[in-house]
């Protein structure tokens, strides 16, 4: 419950997403999102947690030939919806392609925009952990 306002806080969890091949994760709860860093095979996440920066441990395949960082000015700005396109690749049901929006800024897509799209929007409800 938050104090005073009589409201519950509801998390909405959804997925996780993916084929066979890799293993699911899940980096809990956190007050926010602050940056992502995704590397083509890999993604990086640094959360807030009580006003100070946690980084999740790193997610995906080895290697990786291209990446991009994003920083959100956080707390301001909040990440609102995730999209992208999923397929089969070299026998693996992989992500192919992944578009972030803010409530300020749109980022992507990265990789290929091939497959299957998915969308998942939030609306006005802040991104507070990642599970795929």
């Amino acid at each position: 419950m938050e104090r005073g306002s009589g409201k519950k806080k509801s998390i909405l969890s959804v997925g996780p997403w993916g084929g066979n091949g890799g293993a699911s994760w899940d980096d809990g709860i956190y007050d926010g999102v602050r940056a992502f860093t995704l590397v083509w095979s890999n993604e990086m996440l640094e959360y807030d947690k009580n006003g100070k920066p946690v980084f999740a441990e790193k997610h995906g395949g080895g290697g990786g030939y291209k990446t991009v960082e994003i920083k959100l000015q956080y707390p301001e700005e909040f990440l609102v919806s995730v999209s992208g396109h999923y397929s089969v690749f070299n026998g693996s049901q992989v992500i192919r392609s992944l578009s972030f929006k803010s409530n300020r800024r749109n980022f992507g897509p990265f990789g290929v925009e091939e497959g299957t799209p998915f969308y998942i929007l939030h609306g006005r409800r802040k991104y507070r952990g990642f599970q795929w």
